[in-house]
């Protein structure tokens, strides 16, 4: 509207113009190079007009025979690109559907129109991959990587073809080598995290770890976990050489996540075996407030090296008062009183438990208590009979696999903290109930007479009565029971409590 206006004011002023000059008639002379020109002043203005305009065209038109071959470079360029867009979109399509021929006709349509954009060099690793052609895929990413502006998603498809050929070690390479260009990929931090913690590289797991802290790639609670997890697998591996490290690691992961059983129980065996007893025995009662587990009451229990078994019954009955698990706080009780033979205290503590269908190692406990208390083969072979039937007891389970100790990782997926206590998934029967009676007669027997216990309470364990994994725990040295000769239990004591060192 506003250009239409002043159009009309600009034609209105041109006419007002024209019609003042031609009421004004005047004339117009001028002599040069030897002509002499006389006109009226309307004819000399349209006659200027009329040249301004000529000029104007001849103008445009230089212009456009000088311009023409940019311009329709331009428009070829466009339509090129415009091609190439559509051969890319389509190739990614036929990637996504699966279409083999498609992806490859389109990726090649791309690379022909589009050399240099990053989409179509990964339509071509992805038509690469999709043909198996792995070869030519790595080959695409490998440039890709060399490139500044396609480096992180060549370094991504190289780690994904490690991956799938199961070459770990170059595929921590490369998420290495991506997390250290940028820091903030959280696909890299996390590779690198699941490959360091595969290899038991705890060291170095740390550190990803404290990257994927400092990028907020982790919850804050979800990282101290994992941390006190890698610090009790770095105590586990320097136990053996280095007490004061594994102590050190053991109790800041302690400190990190005061549940995790196994660190509490490394730092307490450690520390006491070094002669500090009370702060062992704190860490340990810390640790089994929260979570309540039978390594942790054996722990306690030789806080002291050196104790007999009454003392220990003793220890294990004061710290059976501060756990939150009546069952597993009786079980330690029960289970530090068979070993001092102290049998009606084992009995009383077991007896809340006794109706309905008590746990295996309750039965266990209860045969080991009427093989040593009376003697009695029938009551042992009922007791154990019924810890073949009896509900599993807890167990380290980890991905569907049980296991007798705790481990950082999962031995099915890798998966780092995996392990758990809890109850593993009951069995079925196999129906050979003549063969698990025939080996508890046995058993029961050997309860009572326990000179060769050993090798048949092995014998059941690896048969039928596998299934109800039947616990039994450890032993004093003076009262080997069902599960061990004295030669076997002292070599177990010494190994897991030796004395005070200097």
């Amino acid at each position: 509207m506003l250009r239409l206006a002043l159009f009309v004011i600009a034609v209105a002023a041109a006419t007002v113009g024209l019609a003042w000059v031609a009421e004004k008639p005047g004339t117009l002379s001028i002599e040069w190079l030897g002509y002499h020109i006389e006109t009226s002043v309307l004819a000399a203005g349209l006659a200027f007009g009329a040249a301004l305009l000529v000029a104007i065209f001849l103008w445009s038109l230089c212009r456009y025979l000088v311009t023409r071959p940019a311009v329709m470079s331009e428009m070829v360029r466009r339509r090129r690109e415009r091609r190439g867009i559509d051969a890319l979109s389509h190739g990614l399509v036929a990637v996504g559907s699966g279409d083999k021929g498609e992806a490859h006709k389109f990726a090649a349509q791309a690379r022909k129109l589009l050399p240099q954009e990053p989409l179509t060099a990964l339509l071509g690793a992805q038509a690469a991959q999709l043909e198996g052609d792995r070869t030519s895929a790595r080959q695409i990413f490998e440039q890709m990587a060399d490139t500044p502006e396609t480096e992180m998603l060549g370094l991504r498809g190289l780690f994904l073809e490690a991956r799938r050929e199961n070459e770990n070690e170059a595929a921590r390479q490369f998420a290495e080598r991506a997390m250290q260009r940028k820091p903030n990929l959280a696909w890299a931090v996390n590779a690198l995290f699941e490959l360091q913690c595969k290899v038991s590289d705890w060291a170095g797991a740390l550190r990803t770890l404290d990257v994927a802290q400092k990028q907020n790639q982790i919850d804050k609670a979800v990282a101290t976990r994992r941390r006190a997890v890698l610090l009790t697998a770095q105590a586990i591996d320097a136990e053996e050489n280095d007490l004061n490290r594994a102590r050190q690691l053991a109790l800041e992961a302690h400190k990190l996540a005061p549940d995790l059983v196994p660190a509490a129980e490394i730092a307490g065996r450690v520390m006491a075996s070094q002669g500090d007893s009370t702060r062992a025995a704190r860490v340990i009662a810390k640790t089994w407030e929260v979570n309540p587990h039978p390594d942790l009451a054996i722990a306690y229990a030789h806080t002291r090296p050196g104790d007999g078994p009454r003392d220990r019954l003793k220890r294990v009955k004061f710290l059976g008062q501060w756990s939150p698990d009546p069952l597993e706080g009786a079980i330690a009780v029960a289970t530090a009183a068979v070993e001092a033979r102290a049998w009606e205290e084992a009995r009383e503590a077991l007896e809340p438990y006794l109706n309905d269908r008590p746990p295996a190692r309750v039965c266990t406990l209860m045969a080991r208590i009427e093989g040593g208390e009376t003697g009695d083969q029938g009551r042992v072979r009922e007791w154990l009979s019924r810890a073949v039937r009896a509900p599993r007891d807890p167990a380290w389970s980890a991905d569907g696999f049980v296991s007798d100790t705790w481990a950082p990782l999962s031995p099915i997926t890798g998966r780092l903290d995996a392990f758990e206590w809890k109850a593993p998934v009951e069995l079925i029967a196999n129906g050979d109930d003549e063969l698990v009676i025939e080996d508890l007669d046995r058993v029961a027997e050997e309860v009572i007479n326990p000179e060769h216990v050993a090798d048949d309470v092995a014998e059941i364990s690896e048969g039928d009565a596998v299934e109800a994994d039947i616990f039994v725990p450890p032993h004093a040295p003076d009262d080997p029971g069902p599960g061990g000769t004295v030669a076997e239990a002292e070599a177990e004591r010494d190994r897991k409590y030796p004395a005070p060192t200097d």
